[in-house]
């Protein structure tokens, strides 16, 4: 039989070592890779490795989607359907695995692959792709990507379609670029272009969006961009620099460098990892001025949230006392505050906010500050904790304590008194 196939896709059975596709829903981007790997797989033996982000089981992979097409093709024959692989009768393998759990040893074991097709290349890591392709090292092996992007920040857009490599074939498809779009699909497409005329650039049409779905700062991420609120931000001599803190120590610790003057907050830097100890940080608060090409920083006040009082029951001591014996001039504790009361803060706040290049991880993690969205009634609920909500929540104390980041001093006596407990 002939085989039915986007037109836009025939570049998938030309030599290149990246081919991507992206684009909105209902462009047939999958079910094409899908039948152009089984078909060149008919052809020659092939080794071909079907990859994603996260795969918890086979029912999270592409394997139902090749299964559908091997019968739509008639290729029954050449192909059998395992239950955690496919063979082909010459030899041809499609194998699957999840990248988000890979290592740099555990991936070696697909250094052999011809073709890499990675479904729903938008959720795949910085990490994730950095390991995976040097792995993909054999003379003429492939990367194949499709995804539907989401936000313009992801690492998948930026380094294919912004940034795409050299040599990379690129395409990108949407609904009208698939002949066979079913009806069903256009009674779907006409209906959220009516009831969601913001979501549909980017359901249907490919358009990356610039906030996540459900974003809490949905309106204040754009203004920023707009108004050209990240940019360079110099160190200024003549101001104290302070610190924002949300703790953690699994989670993400965040770390927000700021500056103040009568206009305006100035984020001059930022810090986030885990699994470091408080001395740790220090160390790289310390290092941060010269990479402000600065003799040093005029620090202020480290600014910590309510439970950086409370004592650790490993130490006794707190994160205040701490921070303090390891050298830091003035520690304050912000009060604890109810979340929605801290993101109308943050709200107001985002206006006076200018970011530095150097913070840009900090503006991400607020991009995709965001509630879950219950599907079925639309109905928004409580902020989401994940990787991005560290960053939020240092921000939402800032905005908390903006007006109190002045740049005068404590006198050593305050100091000596609160590591005391007494003030």
């Amino acid at each position: 039989m002939i085989a039915q196939f986007p037109d836009k896709l025939r570049f998938l059975f030309n030599p290149a070592r990246y081919k991507i596709a992206h684009g909105g829903r209902g462009s047939a981007k999958s079910w094409g890779f899908a039948r152009a790997l089984l078909i060149l797989g008919a052809q020659k033996k092939l080794r071909i490795l079907c990859a994603r982000e996260i795969q918890r089981s086979i029912a999270d992979s592409v394997h139902k989607l090749l299964n559908d097409q091997i019968q739509a093709l008639n290729l029954n024959s050449l192909y059998e359907v395992q239950q955690n692989c496919i063979k082909g009768s010459n030899g041809t393998e499609f194998i699957f695995a999840g990248l988000g759990t890979q290592t740099a040893e555990s991936i070696k074991s697909y250094e052999g692959v011809d073709i890499c097709w990675v479904e729903e290349g938008q959720n795949v890591s910085k990490r994730s792709w950095d390991i995976l392709t040097p792995t993909i090292r054999k003379a003429g092996s492939e990367i194949w990507v499709s995804f539907n992007p989401d936000l313009d920040t992801d690492e998948t857009w930026k380094r294919f379609v912004k940034n795409p490599p050299a040599g990379a074939e690129v395409c990108q498809l949407n609904w009208r670029d698939n002949p066979w779009f079913p009806p069903e699909l256009e009674a779907e497409r006409l209906s959220t272009q009516a009831r969601d005329p913001e979501g549909y650039d980017n359901i249907w049409e490919g358009v990356p969006r610039t906030t996540v779905d459900g974003a809490i700062y949905k309106t204040e991420i754009p203004a920023v961009l707009t108004g050209n609120r990240l940019t360079n931000v110099p160190h200024d001599p003549t101001l104290r620099v302070h610190t924002i803190w949300d703790l953690g120590w699994n989670d993400s610790m965040a770390i927000i460098i700021a500056q103040r003057n009568a206009t305006g907050l100035y984020i001059i830097d930022y810090i986030s990892d885990n699994n470091k100890t408080l001395a740790d940080y220090i160390s790289l608060l310390n290092e941060l001025p010269k990479r402000h090409n600065s003799a040093s920083f005029n620090w202020g006040v480290d600014w910590i949230p309510h439970d950086g009082a409370n004592k650790d029951f490993k130490t006794g001591k707190s994160t205040e006392q701490i921070l303090l014996e390891l050298g830091r001039k003035e520690v304050r504790i912000i009060p604890k505050q109810n979340i929605e009361e801290g993101i109308r803060l943050a709200k107001l706040t985002f206006p006076r906010v200018y970011f530095d290049k150097k913070a840009e991880n900090l503006l991400e993690s607020l991009r995709r500050y965001r509630r879950l969205i219950n599907k079925s009634t639309g109905t928004a609920t409580a902020p989401l904790h994940d990787d991005a909500s560290h960053g939020a929540d240092a921000f939402r104390y800032l905005a908390t304590i903006a007006d109190q980041m002045t740049n005068e001093t404590w006198s050593n006596l305050d100091i000596k008194y609160r590591a005391l407990g007494l003030k």
